[in-house]
């Protein structure tokens, strides 16, 4: 079956990095749209980046453009958020997902994702 599993979050203080992970099995890796999202407390879960191959198009919401970096690895199944120049703003659970349909990313819109990992939080003191 799908499994996606995160790693990396923790908590750091504002103006530091954190890289996660996602690493997926259960199906085709490569054939599929990755993405990453967050959630904060009272908060909707809003899309961050997304990546279909390691040289094509990728998506940021505005409020990470130029300080987050979303890339995969699919030799080994496994995709990254390179997260830089962090805020209190960006404190949240991170989850990645993969999108429902294969090939190129559709959407930041969580309902064109059905496979979610069990989340990895991220908190950033000020």
């Amino acid at each position: 079956q799908v499994q996606l599993v995160e790693s990396g979050g923790g908590s750091v203080q504002a103006g530091g990095s954190l890289r996660l992970s996602c690493r997926g099995s259960g199906y085709t890796y490569s054939s599929y749209c990755m993405g990453w999202f967050r959630q904060a407390p009272g908060k909707e879960r809003e899309g961050v980046a997304n990546i279909y191959n390691a040289w094509g198009t990728t998506y940021y919401v505005d409020s990470v453009k130029g300080r987050f970096t979303i890339s995969r690895d699919n030799a080994k199944n496994t995709m990254y958020l390179q997260m830089n120049t962090l805020t209190p703003e960006d404190s949240a659970m991170y989850y990645c997902a993969r999108q429902q349909i294969v090939g190129i990313c559709r959407s930041a819109a969580t309902r064109d994702y059905n496979y979610w990992g069990q989340g990895t939080q991220v908190t950033v003191s000020s």
